[in-house]
């Protein structure tokens, strides 16, 4: 495959890497070898040209002066940011002696990778570093920070990441927005719903917060959070008493809808209200408007599952299109997620035969500061890739007091100094996605793409790909599937017959095109990937997995009895931490809000802009007060992951439980309780 590194001007095709459902064609300007412009692909079917500003200002963050250029070592203390530089022949020295060592000495469980999605490359992010790990024998990595939990729930409902055409949403007469703050995290789902409200859609957000998304409904509906399972539980208790349920749908394709019909009889818009603090008559409007309008649409986000019983309120969502019977219609059903579609041969690519120890510990990444500390079965080295944890992982002071330790080796291969390289005894520069072979999945749309370079590697950057070929030399290992090149790598992930979604992608046909769309097909007529190929309303499988098998609400886990609800959610200039160290997204986000209600900024005596100290038993941090309706009474919001280099106290991170979800192993950075007081009143 021809690479555009060698054409030092003109535009070619790309793709984004970053963690968004969106996964945007991109059309790259190059003048003198390097990247001037980024703008969108408007031969993209579903993204049309249009891209968020997080990938318009992709240059300045590609050429930023703070990019690490080399591999360096640590001079100074753990955290203080000190290194001098080194080649990259000492550093897989330097790394692979002290792994053999510990190998010898404490065994290969002693070694953990972390990382998770921050290049949505599928080589990058589970490509060689599985084969690499999985050969070494280290402790397995549960990667379930972000939608596993969800995604178990709706598996139990759905059998597997199946929804509709996010293209056919256009028909949606009823688009239900729920938990997910669109306008910034799915931005052409937002233009689809756009397109449908000119044909007369109605738009209906519900979540804690009126985001820009809540901004942008024609209703928004605040909750209290963790309670959606019961709000969509109330809704189906209207559909079955009022009538409007579709029988014969539920009849043909679905199990158990008899006996959820009269388990939801528990669940009535009175009992419901008080559990949520939605007006009874605003539930008798909502469930009336789903089940009277067709089609209708709902878009389930993340936020929801971020919660203790985060696994089976996304379970319980993904039933109502059923009740409607709405997955038959054109337009109608939902989206929780579509990697189904696009599902590759992950055993080709990850290669879990080369693990020869199936016994081999797993640790869950949420519980990250909790393994870290862990000194009888400690971990002694960390190899930390595409993800940040010192500032993303839930109970973040944990998480650094783990890597305060000495004794723990760790290394880091991103593009910049991030909190978590600060501790780290190795730094590796990483490579953009733009300097790489990768190929791409959506788990929004159904299209995938290639990435072929388009630049020259930055300074003695390389991708994860070439790191883990040269540690795997250094470690002594001689299998083939450490000579792999990119592109066989990308052929052996492409040949799936199991998938006949694939039919027609391979190789060859992505390098011609650039993007294509899987061959899908409506789910119904059809059979899904459940035990008995139906929507399971009632499951067997969850009984058997220790689950209640028909959908119920449960409320939040106890965390003390501090008076305010916690969540932090996302914002729009940053992904997570990315985006937080460069200072064009600086000056577009400014500075991390607290948004309070104007009930309780009154009884605390705060005022718009001042300064509000949150704290629980796990940490404190201190943001700026945004007053107003736009969350309920008892409920903090505030939204992004900001650099903390500076000393400032805005660590959300650090006020987060890392408890782990109902389902999935998930995260549930939003169950957690906190008090509030104007900053400066405690001392």
């Amino acid at each position: 495959m021809n690479s555009y590194i060698n054409q030092r001007d003109g535009i070619f095709p790309s793709v984004c890497s970053l963690d968004c459902p969106d996964q945007c064609g991109l059309l790259i300007h190059k003048r003198e070898g390097k990247i001037i412009k980024v703008e969108g692909d408007p031969k993209h079917p579903v993204t049309k040209g249009n891209i968020c500003n997080k990938v318009r200002h992709m240059a300045s963050r590609l050429y930023d002066p703070k990019r690490l250029e080399y591999p360096m070592k640590r001079t100074g203390a753990k955290g203080e940011g000190k290194f001098e530089r080194i080649s990259w022949e000492e550093a897989i020295a330097s790394i692979t002696s002290h792994w053999k060592t510990l190998i010898s000495e404490h065994g290969p469980e002693s070694i953990l990778p972390y990382s998770f999605y921050g290049n949505m490359g599928n080589l990058t992010a589970e490509g060689m570093d599985r084969r690499f790990f999985n050969r070494l024998g280290a402790s397995r990595l549960l990667r379930s920070i972000c939608n596993s939990a969800g995604s178990a729930g709706y598996t139990y409902t759905m059998g597997g990441s199946f929804g509709i055409d996010p293209e056919d949403t256009i028909h949606s007469k009823l688009i239900i927005m729920w938990g997910i703050n669109a306008v910034s995290t799915n931005m052409h789902q937002v233009a689809l719903a756009q397109q449908a409200r000119k044909n007369g859609a109605k738009i209906i957000v519900i979540d804690v917060h009126k985001n820009q998304t809540g901004k942008f409904a024609d209703w928004f509906i605040p909750i209290h959070p963790g309670t959606d399972t019961a709000l969509a539980l109330g809704i189906m208790h209207l559909l079955f008493s009022e009538n409007m349920a579709d029988i014969e749908f539920l009849k043909q394709y679905t199990t158990g809808w008899e006996e959820l019909s009269q388990h939801v009889s528990q669940y009535d818009p009175q009992t419901v209200s008080a559990i949520t603090g939605i007006p009874e008559d605003d539930i008798y409007k909502l469930a009336r408007m789903y089940g009277e309008t067709s089609p209708s649409f709902i878009r389930i986000g993340n936020g929801l599952q971020h919660h203790d019983n985060g696994g089976m309120c996304i379970r319980t969502i993904a039933c109502l299109p059923a009740i409607t019977g709405q997955w038959s219609i054109k337009g109608g059903g939902a989206i929780k997620g579509n990697s189904g579609y696009l599902a590759f041969n992950t055993a080709a690519l990850q290669r879990p035969d080369l693990l020869k120890d199936k016994q081999t510990r797993t640790i869950n990444m949420n519980e990250l500061g909790k393994a870290l500390l862990n000194l009888e079965e400690p971990v002694r080295s960390l190899f930390v890739y595409s993800s940040n944890p010192a500032i993303v992982a839930p109970n973040a002071n944990k998480v650094r007091k783990g890597l305060m330790r000495e004794d723990l080796f760790t290394v880091v291969h991103d593009l910049f100094l991030t909190e978590t390289a600060r501790y780290a005894d190795i730094i590796l520069p990483a490579s953009s996605s733009f300097e790489n072979t990768d190929f791409f999945t959506s788990y929004w749309h159904h299209y995938m793409q290639i990435q072929k370079p388009v630049i020259e590697a930055f300074g003695e950057s390389k991708s994860n790909t070439e790191v883990f070929r040269l540690l795997a030399h250094g470690m002594g290992f001689e299998e083939q599937a450490f000579k792999d090149s990119d592109e066989e790598m990308i052929r052996q992930a492409l040949d799936f017959r199991q998938n006949p979604y694939l039919e027609g992608i391979t190789f060859e046909s992505l390098v011609e095109n650039e993007f294509l769309k899987a061959k899908v097909s409506p789910l119904f007529p059809g059979e899904l990937p459940t035990p008995s190929g139906k929507i399971e309303l009632f499951s067997k499988v969850m009984e058997r997995d220790g689950h209640q098998p028909l959908p119920v609400y449960k409320p939040l886990k106890e965390d003390g009895d501090l008076p305010f609800l916690f969540v932090p959610a996302p914002n729009h200039n940053y992904l997570n931490s990315t985006f937080s160290n460069n200072e064009k997204h600086v000056s577009l986000e400014k500075f991390p809000r607290l948004h309070i209600h104007t009930e309780d900024a009154l009884k605390l005596g705060i005022q718009g802009g001042d300064d509000i100290r949150i704290w629980n038993h796990r940490g404190e941090c201190v943001l700026k007060a945004a007053i107003g309706e736009y969350v309920l009474p008892g409920v903090l919001v505030s939204q992004g992951l900001f650099a903390d280099d500076s000393g400032a106290q805005q660590l959300v991170n650090s006020l987060t439980p890392d408890r782990i979800a109902d389902m999935g192993g998930g995260a549930v950075f939003f169950s957690g309780r906190v008090n509030a007081e104007k900053a400066g009143a405690f001392k």
